[in-house]
């Protein structure tokens, strides 16, 4: 029997000082977004294409439109974001850098907060410091960690180390391809192991060698590097980011190209950042006092 009051499993309820803690959140990056020249954006709950986002179609919630065409609820924003700034906006707004905040929705009945940007041209370093110094404004000090999806993608195409195997970080799998470079390149974890990449091929050291200068440009003492995560959204192609407090996930992001359009963004976690907020600190402040 499910009674009245109870709200379906992956769903959020906020209320008292955890509502006041997710509104300040996003008040915040609202601000900070803002005086750094994006636009703000809301999309439609509704869209054709959340399919082409996802090598899995199952996490999408599926139904269809008036005209019997298959519409979803909205699983993923950036690829809605970047398709309607670029087609739908492109002759009456020449903004290049966006924000929304917004939900999105899974199956069965995951719904999770979300404050994202996307740049179009944009630069991984630039979206990655953004990313980190809203974090920071929460009192919130997460680990970055610096990954590049060419690298597995090389992997497997190159060198037959199977895609599944690095998915699943089945390290035995991946030695076994016997290559005399492989295991130092799965032992990579700190910046400092980018210092001398002799050992690996043209191919591979050329993306590690990305990884070691964009971490270069961002400020910040808790950087690990992981060549070889990847991930699950088709569109992100090189450099990309996630961080971390504990084994929490507050935000992800990265560099892309959906339709030829090159852009890079993020998108920071606002449950997850709630929670953080609440078990580590006092609520963050608002700015004007």
């Amino acid at each position: 029997m499910i009674f009245a009051h109870e709200i379906p499993a992956g769903s959020h309820l906020y209320f008292g000082r955890s509502a006041h803690t997710k509104r300040r959140i996003e008040a915040r990056a609202a601000e900070l977004l803002l005086n750094q020249g994006y636009e703000e954006i809301v999309t439609p709950l509704f869209s054709y294409q959340q399919h082409e986002n996802f090598a899995d179609r199952r996490p999408l919630i599926r139904l269809n439109d008036a005209d019997n065409h298959e519409v979803s609820l909205r699983a993923d924003s950036t690829a809605d974001v970047v398709r309607i700034a670029t087609r739908r906006l492109g002759r009456s707004s020449q903004a290049k850098k966006w924000f929304y905040i917004q939900p999105v929705f899974t199956f069965p009945t995951t719904e999770q907060y979300q404050v994202g940007a996307e740049v179009i041209d944009g630069d991984f370093i630039e979206v990655t410091r953004t990313a980190l110094s809203l974090i920071e404004t929460l009192e919130l000090h997460p680990l970055v960690q610096i990954a590049n999806i060419a690298i597995p993608r090389i992997l497997s195409e190159r060198y037959d180390v199977p895609l599944s195997a690095i998915e699943a970080m089945n390290i035995e799998t991946i030695l076994a391809t016997g290559h005399p470079w492989i295991e130092a390149l799965v032992h990579i974890q700190h910046v400092a192991d980018l210092t001398d990449l002799s050992l690996y091929p043209a191919d591979i050291a050329e993306e590690l060698a990305k990884i070691a200068d964009a971490a270069a440009g961002i400020a910040s003492e808790h950087i690990v590097v992981s060549p070889l995560y990847f991930a699950r959204l088709r569109y992100y192609d090189t450099l990309t980011f996630r961080m971390f407090t504990g084994n929490t996930v507050l935000a992800t992001g990265g560099t892309y190209t959906i339709d030829d359009v090159n852009a890079a963004g993020f998108a920071l976690y606002t449950d997850a950042c709630v929670t953080e907020t609440l078990q580590g600190a006092t609520p963050p402040k608002d700015t004007h006092g």
